[in-house]
């Protein structure tokens, strides 16, 4: 019967956030196009969530790069298929692992971040302050976050895709002696529009999901200071959840258009 009531119970509070974090969404849909219009704010944080989080992209993305290859390369040359390796990895990266990687580093660097500042700002009432003020915190602190995480996520992961292709570059140059250009004519050969756009597409909505996640979170974070830890650690697990299943429709989607 514990067990039994236990399960209701977080049952019963997973519903209820969902139900709150879907008010919230058409509440943000709603203010985002109602003037004023903060484009200072919006621009201040398309540059910290951008050009901050650039360099933690850029490492990662080399990185899956170099690792994808390494661990590729010898199985390939077992079928003698090396010379697949450039359009092999070219596709994965750009269809797959480029944007869920580069959300899941987003994830933890700006859901977090937005969960723990606007968090902390409830709990030091500046919120409650701005309200009693007469603007609009929601707009101010939320929409301009929300709108700026869903514009620079894809192109960290355009940033991201690239990177992680010249670290592949630089393993199949040592390995195999190919040169850059072969290497890249190759990968953009297999390249299609049919792998570039879905992806592109997607990476918007994981932009939209880091957002809305990170501000719901921290807009509603309860009292005290253990609920700025507990907003910016449930922001990234919450994130990275709704980043599988975001990920999973767009594939779903994408394959069901692929077959028409």
């Amino acid at each position: 019967m514990f067990i039994l009531n236990n399960i209701k119970s977080k049952l019963h509070s997973f519903l209820t956030e969902i139900g709150a974090l879907s008010y919230f969404t058409s509440r943000f849909f709603k203010d985002a196009f109602k003037r004023p219009f903060e484009f200072k704010e919006f621009l201040r944080q398309c540059y910290n969530m951008g050009n901050r989080s650039l360099l933690l992209v850029g490492i990662t993305g080399f990185i899956i790069g170099l690792v994808l290859t390494l661990q590729t390369r010898p199985t390939l040359m077992e079928f003698g298929a090396v010379s697949w390796m450039p359009s092999m990895v070219g596709i994965s990266i750009v269809r797959e692992i480029g944007p869920i990687i580069t959300a899941l580093v987003c994830a933890g660097r700006i859901g977090s971040g937005i969960g723990a500042e606007l968090g902390s700002m409830r709990v030091t009432e500046q919120i409650d302050a701005m309200e009693v003020s007469g603007t609009n915190p929601f707009k101010y602190l939320v929409v301009t976050r929300v709108l700026a995480v869903t514009l620079m996520l894809p192109l960290l992961v355009i940033i991201g895709d690239a990177v992680a292709l010249f670290g592949s570059f630089l393993v199949e140059n040592v390995k195999g002696n190919v040169s850059f250009t072969l290497y890249f004519n190759q990968v953009f050969n297999a390249l299609e529009f049919g792998d570039i756009i879905p992806a592109t597409i997607k990476s918007f909505f994981f932009g939209l999901a880091i957002g809305l996640v990170g501000c719901f979170k921290g807009y509603y974070c309860k009292k005290g200071t253990a609920g700025v830890g507990k907003a910016a650690n449930s922001a990234v697990v919450f994130t990275s959840l709704l980043l599988f299943i975001i990920d999973f429709i767009a594939v779903f989607v994408t394959d069901i258009f692929y077959d028409l």
